[in-house]
């Protein structure tokens, strides 16, 4: 059946003169403006916070983007499957250039964190939609080859980014990093607009507008026990309490309001199917780890290492090049030896990036901080990009646009528990450093103060002492960030061993 309904919807799409590889060149322009964001964003954040200040503030940056992302992902693959990928895909892509524009105008850490949820809420758009657009117009044999296609799309973000980002930094200003987004989004929206023709079939439609509700309240509540969780609330404040109580309260009436609803914003039959439970919940612990390595590791370059914005930022140009070189390699992996011991070798080098990660200390150099990454990379381009071959050749055309969605849900969701969760474990083993280890040469030193580290100018004035001491604690606080990465590494290949060995899928 689903085979049939892929044909059928090829067949129309192919008659509407759908213009494939500009299809693919515009969708790949979108992608491209989602991962330069992240890794542009990643190398200017030290330099961000060096200007507006509040380090204590630094994961609600990403957690803020993020938690609208998650949010919203869902609801965008739903409308999708309902009125067709080019709408809703332009809609969010309109949302995110101006909250592009907001960003880079953001007097304070306050404003850009507001900001940033305005972006987040059109960056949900862009991702789920484009990879499903490409689900909709190649079969099941072609999506394996094209997937290595849009890892290339990170790939060369990783390489321009950091490039771009730390001379934007160093020799303009970062609000630019937000305004490079421009261009690309209006040449994207253009192309689809051309040359993707879609036929949506006319329907009496119920949207699911309360389990969005839900969902929404649901997850708000939780990223925010996780970043202020242990920092501003001790866990067991009545604030860290209600809002648990809050978050678990509405994830179960979303629960039942799937169950019950005629188009469900997330249907629960879909994670019946084994390869793609497995797949959802793995791609959940792997964008925890993303987060993780992505957020955190330049700040340990350029304030710990006290290297360039530049040379920080070319450590996650590692991880995004291993990416797209280990999903080309998938795409043919797929075909001959399965999903399954794809997905195994892709776990192995997530947990040997992970130990690099963790033995990672001032003296190795940036080198050894970007073999950990490229190594992270490959484990994830091994992983990903079996995942959504897999889900997208498991469900038809009317359940693609959410299936996809769920899976970049997941991992969304990770990124978003990943932000708070680590970037909480982050502020806390500060605090408890500078306790114990302060004394009098830094008796007032909290989390803010590693600011100074950040930026280059305040850093040489700091006395050769207490530039020493902060280092040290970001080191020993960090440390403790890659042990959880680590851990959830291994959580992942675990849950990867329980995938099926007899994987071949069927469908299109």
């Amino acid at each position: 059946m689903g085979e049939a309904v892929n044909k059928q919807v090829t067949n129309s799409l192919a008659n509407r003169n759908t213009k494939r590889p500009f299809v693919l060149a515009s969708v790949m322009l979108a992608m491209f403006m989602g991962a330069i964001e992240a890794t542009i964003i990643s190398t200017a954040m030290p330099s961000i916070v060096g200007d507006l200040g509040g380090f204590s503030q630094y994961s609600w940056v990403f957690s803020s983007y993020l938690m609208m992302n998650a949010v919203t992902v869902l609801i965008y693959g739903k409308l999708s499957d309902l009125f067709g990928r080019k709408p809703i895909m332009t809609f969010g892509i309109i949302v995110f250039l101006i909250g592009s524009v907001l960003c880079g105008l953001a007097e304070s850490m306050s404003m850009l964190i507001v900001f940033r949820f305005i972006q987040g809420f059109g960056a949900g758009a862009v991702i789920p939609i484009a990879t499903t657009i490409i689900g909709d117009i190649y079969t099941k044999e072609e999506r394996a080859r094209i997937q290595g296609y849009l890892s290339s799309v990170w790939g060369i973000s990783a390489i321009t980014g950091p490039a771009l980002g730390g001379l934007l930094v160093e020799f303009v200003s970062w609000r630019y990093v937000f305004w490079i987004n421009i261009p690309l989004g209006l040449l994207a929206i253009a192309g689809i607009w051309f040359f993707l023709h879609e036929k949506v079939e006319k329907k009496k439609t119920d949207i699911d507008y309360l389990g969005a509700i839900l969902l929404s309240v649901s997850i708000t509540a939780l990223m925010i026990v996780l970043v202020e969780g242990g920092t501003r609330w001790p866990w067991t404040s009545l604030e860290v309490i209600s809002l648990l109580t809050v978050s678990f309260i509405a994830f179960v009436f979303f629960i039942f309001q799937e169950k019950r609803t005629l188009e469900p914003m997330m249907p629960f039959s879909i994670w019946k199917e084994r390869p793609i439970f497995i797949a959802n919940i793995v791609s959940l612990t792997t964008g925890i780890m993303l987060i993780g390595i992505s957020s955190f590791l330049p700040a340990f370059v350029q304030g710990v290492m006290e290297r360039s914005p530049i040379v920080a930022g070319f450590t996650l140009t590692a991880m995004s090049i291993g990416w797209p070189i280990a999903s080309t390699m998938a795409g043919r992996l797929l075909l001959r030896i399965g999903f399954r011991k794809t997905s195994v070798i892709g776990g192995i080098f997530l947990i040997l990036g992970s130990i690099m990660l963790v033995t990672l200390s001032p003296n190795a150099g940036p080198i050894w901080a970007a073999a950990g990454s490229f190594l992270f990379g490959i484990g994830m381009g091994l992983t990903s990009t079996s995942f959504i071959v897999s889900i997208q050749s498991t469900v038809s055309w009317k359940q693609r646009g959410v299936a996809t969605a769920a899976n970049l849900f997941m991992r969304n969701l990770g990124n978003t528990i990943g932000a708070a969760l680590l970037g909480g474990i982050l502020n806390l083993k500060l605090n408890e450093f500078f306790q114990e280890n302060g004394g009098n040469l830094v008796r007032n030193a909290t989390v803010d103060s590693v600011n100074r580290l950040l930026n280059e100018s305040e850093r040489s004035r700091l006395p050769e002492q207490i530039r020493e001491l902060l280092q040290e604690g970001l080191t020993n606080s960090l440390h403790f960030v890659y042990f959880a990465v680590l851990f959830f590494a291994m959580i992942s290949f675990i849950l990867i061993s329980f995938l099926p060995k007899n994987d071949d899928s069927s469908g299109s």
